[in-house]
């Protein structure tokens, strides 16, 4: 993927500290802070969908149906013996 550049004004001692953690990582500074900036996104992300799933969930009539479609599977089963972890 091509990269863009960006400029961005940090204060000195958040500089040295990233440059820091960077250092220990074996990694620039630039993939560091994109590997930073991509967490970041990811959380974000996930959050907002936590969110809109909890929201959605919070309509009753929706819960008890999911509970039940769980239950019903449950009772089914479902061999996990050949996943591999």
């Amino acid at each position: 993927m091509p990269l863009r550049k960006t400029a961005i004004a940090l204060p000195p001692e958040l500089l040295m500290e990233l440059d820091r953690m960077a250092r220990m990582r074996r990694e620039s500074r630039n993939r560091f802070i994109t590997h930073v900036l991509e967490e970041a996104v990811r959380v974000r992300r996930d959050a907002e969908v936590t969110r809109r799933l909890d929201e959605l969930f919070a309509d009753p009539e929706l819960r008890r149906e999911q509970v039940s479609g769980a239950v019903a599977l449950d009772v089914v089963g479902t061999d996990w013996s050949d996943e591999s972890w």
